[in-house]
Order: structure tokens, then C-alpha cells, then sequence
């Protein structure tokens, strides 16, 4: 049983929710039995959609009880079991995150616990993602309530390293009633702190990637040495991607479907769309970046890299996203400079992120930390050329094409190395014929999750 806060197609921020909303569907593929539970968020999808309840509790937070249901989509949705945790005013919110999300996620996963004791089938496994679920593998070890669950496996998978889910020490008292003699598993720095107490007591600790996992031990905003020293019972495993949903011969967003046999006339159309739609000329290499315009990213120093690389006249460059406002203001403020060679959309479209990734002829991704990364992944399986920063996972997927790789990789953050990758982009493509062989090489890279899917398996097995 995956728990999440997150869960594609139903409440996505980021990456964690591609994540849970394909893992357990490859998963059941290969024999086993995954589900999901997650928040009831009030939301487009639990508005469209019906449900029944399974289980009626309250909750206990504090000096507070809660009551909450356990909802179950009805009809056939997903390709898994998913489970909804309804909590009136407290989970039920239109945003996945707000300001109350200590009391909101322990809330949640108090109730995950509660219930599971109830199961007359309980799970083999308990895989918890992120911070938001990090007090599981505490309470089900320590409070004296889930005795019963005990020797259940719990399993933490850290997306982002960065964000914590600390919490005041005198929250302490939320917590289901456990020896206080323990109650150094929790802490870090005086605080609570979810994803360190998830770390000493989940029984295996993964991460989206191994290069990211070894990253962690040197860069994990202050949780280096706790890694370093659990590293035995921890393992990086690449994430993957939906195959079924990312696949340029059947994808409804795409102005034209295409397959290694026809994806030059099929990147043709979608580019020259593409162009018409944000005055480029399709004649001219497509750089496109698609993301979160903050600093994680390395999106600050996008509209400078830009500005620059433009001097070359040869180039366009498309940029999709949203975030920081002062960096949204500097990408449109270069519209009107380089007029019918660069273009940004300011928020987010998921049919035109399709569209980029069928029609452009680059990938930029400039990331200061990128644990997996799945925009290179989706490139790829499109058949366009990721440019990269050596980091995460990127540095575990994408070869340059000076090693006889496939993209074109950078090893530092900053303008001048965003600048020469996409001038040795375009010096790739205008050697046609190793570009199109590249289009194909690229299109055969199996990134789906059937591979990571049967990895977390074989983990779960392993556990003893």
C-alpha cells in the first residue's frame, strides 16, 4: 500500500504524484497487488467523479477528535485501488499544500494507521513517499496503538531531500502515545523533523535515482550525516515513466502520432504548430525549456542564458512554466527583444507540454538538484535531444554525445555552460544525418516503469 499526498491524474505538484500514479499500476502489471491512500482534496477530480465509504472513524489529534471516512472511487477510474482520507475542514482543500500542513499530514496519517489496524487483510508492505508520509514508519514501530503492524515493512521513498516536514517540538503530544524514552527517533536539530525520523526508522530508505542517493550524503539540507550513516539499508532506484502515457504513436494531445519509422515527419508537424502559434520560424532549431521557473531548476538564470544564446539569430527558443515572478517577468520582457525567435507561455498547459515535447528539437533542463527528473525521460521517448546539467538523475540518463551518447550534458549551473550546450546543439543539428539517427537511437531507450517497478519488488522481497 503506497501512502501519498500526491497522485497522478488526481492532485499533482510535481513529480512525486507521476510517480504514485504509475508505480502501483506497473506493479499490479507483474503480479502484485498495489493501492494508493491519499487525502480527499476538493478538487477537479473528486468533483467529477463519485464515491462511496468504506470505513467512518474519528481521529484522534491531540486534544482533538476528527471525525473521517475512508472513500473509494466508484466505477472503474484507475488501474489500481485507490483510497481517499475525508477530513472535513481540515483535509478537504482545494490546494494540495497550505500553511496548516503539520496538522493536516499528521491528521492524515494517524487515520492511514487507524485504519489499516481494521483490515482483516492487512498490507505486506507499507510504502510511504516523501516528508507528508514520514511519521508512518515512526508510529507504526513505536506507538504502543499499531503494536499490530509492527512487522510490517515499511518502505520511504524520498523524492525531494530538501523539504522536511519539521515541526515544533511541542507538537510532540499529537503523536499516538509511545515510550518518551524514544523520542529521539523524531528529532533533528531540536525539531521534529518527519523525513529524518522516517530515515532511522523506515526499514529500507530509496531514492529516484542512485546518483541522487549519493548526492544526498553531501547535500540533504542537513540530513548529510543521518544518510551516511543508514546508507546500508538505502538504495537509489531510477524512477520511470508512463510508457502508455507518454507515447508519441498514440498520444491524443499531439497535432500528429508518429514512431521511430516516421518521426521526422511526425516532429515536422508538431514543430511547424508550434511555430505558427509563437511566431517561430521551423526552419530553425527548437530549444524549449517546460518546468518550474525557481531556482531548483536553474530557471533564474534562464532569461540571461537566453538573451545571450539568441545573439545567434539561428535559434529559437520556447520556454513553458511558471514560479518566481521576478524570473516570469524577465522571459516575457525578452518577447518584444528577439521577436520571431523566442516565446513564453507563463503557466501551465498540459496538452502544449506534449506538443513541445513532439515538436521541439531540444530539452533544456539547467537543474541545480533534480532527483530523478522525468522531462529528459519524456524527451527522449519523443525523440528530442535532452541538454542537461550532470546531476541527479539526469546524470544517470543522459549520455553526452561527446562519450557517443545520445544528449548533451554540462557540468556547472551558470549562463556560460547553458550558452556553449546550446551552441553545440546547434552545431548537432546541423549535421542532419547523425541528428536523425540520433531521433531514432533516442526513441529506442525502454525508460518505462516496467523495469523500476519490478526493482521495488525484488526490494520488498528482500526485506526480512
Amino acid at each position: 500500500m503506497h501512502v501519498s499526498a500526491e497522485c497522478y491524474p488526481i492532485a499533482k505538484v510535481g513529480g512525486l504524484a507521476d510517480v504514485v500514479g504509475a508505480l502501483p499500476k506497473y506493479q499490479n502489471e507483474i503480479g502484485a497487488k498495489s493501492s494508493v491512500v491519499m487525502p480527499f482534496y476538493n478538487n477537479k477530480f473528486t468533483q467529477a467523479n463519485k464515491f462511496t465509504s468504506i470505513y467512518q472513524s474519528k481521529v484522534r489529534l491531540g486534544n482533538e477528535e476528527l471525525k473521517f471516512d475512508i472513500l473509494k472511487v466508484k466505477g472503474s477510474v484507475l488501474e489500481f485501488d485507490i483510497f481517499f482520507i475525508h477530513i472535513e475542514n481540515l483535509l478537504y482543500t482545494t490546494e494540495v499544500y497550505t500553511e496548516n500542513d503539520t496538522n493536516r499530514f499528521l491528521a492524515f496519517q494517524i487515520a492511514a494507521l487507524d485504519w489499516m489496524l481494521t483490515l482483516t487483510e492487512k498490507p505486506k508492505v507499507i510504502h510511504c513517499h516523501d516528508h507528508h508520509t514520514g511519521l508512518i514508519p515512526f508510529m507504526a514501530q513505536e506507538s504502543y496503538k499499531y503494536e499490530t503492524l509492527n512487522k510490517i515493512p515499511v518502505i520511504t521513498t524520498i523524492h525531494n531531500g530538501q523539504y522536511q516536514g519539521w515541526m515544533p517540538y511541542d507538537n510532540i503530544y499529537k503523536i499516538p502515545m509511545f515510550n518518551i524514552e524514544k523520542v529521539g527517533l523524531l528529532l533533528w536539530n531540536g525539531m521534529v523533523n518527519s523525513l529524518a525520523a522516517a530515515i532511522k526508522c523506515a526499514w529500507r530508505i530509496t531514492t529516484v535515482s542512485p546518483s541522487y542517493m549519493e548526492e544526498l550524503k553531501y547535500n540533504a539540507n542537513g540530513l548529510e550525516a543521518l544518510l551516511a550513516s543508514e546508507s546500508a539499508k538505502a538504495i537509489g532506484i531510477l524512477n520511470g515513466i508512463d510508457s502508455k502515457v507518454w507515447n508519441p504513436e498514440t498520444d491524443t494531445y499531439i497535432v500528429k502520432n508518429y514512431k521511430k519509422t516516421t518521426v521526422e515527419s511526425g516532429k515536422k508537424a508538431n514543430k511547424k504548430w508550434l511555430c505558427s502559434q509563437f511566431n517561430l520560424d521551423e526552419s530553425k532549431p527548437l530549444f524549449a525549456f517546460i518546468g518550474r521557473l525557481v531556482g531548483e531548476k536553474g530557471a533564474d538564470l534562464l532569461p540571461y542564458a537566453i538573451d545571450y544564446a539568441l545573439r545567434d539569430k539561428e535559434i529559437s527558443v520556447l520556454v513553458l512554466g511558471s514560479g518566481f515572478k521576478q524570473t516570469e517577468s524577465q522571459l516575457l520582457d525578452l518577447i518584444p527583444r528577439h521577436n520571431g525567435n523566442y516565446n513564453a507561455y507563463i503557466g501551465y498547459d498540459e496538452k502544449l507540454s506534449h506538443i513541445i515535447y513532439a515538436g521541439a528539437d531540444f530539452l533544456l533542463m539547467p537543474s541545480r538538484v533534480e532527483p530523478c527528473g522525468l522531462n529528459q525521460m519524456y524527451s527522449l521517448r519523443y525523440g528530442t535531444v535532452p541538454v542537461v546539467r550532470r546531476i541527479g538523475g539526469l546524470k544517470d540518463t543522459v549520455i553526452d554525445i561527446g562519450d557517443n551518447g545520445f544528449g548533451i550534458c554540462h557540468n556547472e549551473v551558470s549562463v556560460n555552460d547553458i550558452v556553449v550546450s546550446i551552441h553545440r546543439g546547434k552545431e548537432f543539428y546541423d549535421n542532419k544525418k547523425k541528428f536523425k539517427t540520433n531521433r531514432k537511437r533516442m526513441m529506442s531507450i525502454d525508460h518505462s516503469w516496467k523495469v523500476s517497478a519490478k526493482a521495488y519488488i525484488n526490494l520488498y522481497k528482500s526485506i526480512k
